[in-house]
């Protein structure tokens, strides 16, 4: 549910009138369970914990180790609306009044998900893109970062669909398997896992709906078809299992969780048998590792997260 006018203004005043970001690079992110969810005003206070929410810490945790100093400062927002409207209300509230504002707008960014359905962008914001599909067209090529683009972006979206499809890409097997995560029971092993979301997309009724509006994104893999979801399916499976080498497997992953969600799967991820807390305590910990290895590739296109943070570096 998107935040009401009210909230939105109340959201927006309290993060300009933060010290905490004076000189300090602002990123506007989505987030589950945000500050509204309790009852009552929220404090300036209870701003000052939001990088410990799940969404903005792991973002933070993204960012190069050897930024040291004038690190971003990040806020949970909501959804995809609810992060753009934020964005644009900043902006709006900075102008009318910076004398009492602690925002630079030249170091003000958003990040959301390319998602299957595209957010528009209201024309009353005179943004130079009119949604979130262009932005990405503008921002990847072959589901790599175009540095050249992103460095005019202020608002960027993910090249793959939800922040939960960077926790399982094939890189990242060797810190589950220090882990000891189960998947069903089991070790978890990613291929397996990317071939049941290859199964499941003849079933999955949302990326039916917006197949052809997105299929855009995965051109490059050129011995996909996506004229159907059953032949999208089973010719990601054949160039799946006969590809040649990593390289492509890896291209085809990717092009995998470009279009299928993974929350679900993210979901079923397990802690060992004999861990001992909570499993969202493992997750927790699960995901500060992940940020540990993106911090380290930076200078690598296709690590979308690391890559933004190295653009933004520029604004520090």
């Amino acid at each position: 549910m998107s935040l009401k006018q009210e909230q939105l203004i109340q959201h927006c005043e309290i993060i300009i009138s933060s010290r905490r970001i004076k000189n300090k690079i602002v990123v506007l992110c989505e987030g589950e369970g945000g500050i509204w969810d309790t009852e009552g005003r929220p404090s300036p206070q209870s701003y000052s914990k939001m990088e410990q929410m799940p969404d903005s810490n792991f973002y933070k945790a993204c960012v190069p180790k050897l930024w040291s100093q004038y690190r971003p400062e990040f806020f949970n927002c909501g959804d995809r609306k609810d992060v753009l409207d934020t964005y644009f209300t900043l902006e709006k509230l900075h102008k009318e009044n910076s004398n009492n504002s602690y925002l630079s707008l030249e170091k003000l960014f958003a990040i959301v998900d390319v998602d299957l359905q595209i957010q528009n962008i209201t024309k009353e914001y005179s943004y130079s893109f009119s949604d979130t599909e262009p932005i990405f067209c503008d921002l990847y090529t072959k589901l790599n970062i175009n540095e050249e683009n992103a460095k005019q972006h202020h608002i960027w979206v993910t090249g793959l669909i939800h922040k939960e499809a960077y926790f399982i890409i094939p890189e990242l097997q060797p810190i589950f398997d220090s882990f000891s995560t189960l998947y069903n029971s089991n070790s978890l092993v990613l291929r397996d896992i990317y071939l049941i979301m290859a199964d499941a997309i003849i079933t999955d009724s949302d990326l039916k709906s917006n197949l052809s509006k997105v299929s855009n994104r995965i051109s490059h893999c050129s011995g996909l078809d996506c004229t159907a979801i059953d032949k999208l399916r089973e010719s990601w499976k054949e160039q799946f299992e006969n590809a040649e080498d990593d390289t492509q497997k890896n291209e085809l992953i990717l092009a995998l969780l470009a279009l299928k969600k993974a929350k679900y799967y993210w979901k079923q991820i397990q802690a060992p048998s004999d861990w001992t807390s909570s499993v969202q305590t493992f997750k927790d910990q699960l995901l500060l590792e992940i940020g540990r290895f993106y911090s380290e590739q930076s200078n690598h296109t296709k690590y979308h997260i690391p890559c933004f943070f190295k653009i933004l570096r520029q604004f520090a």
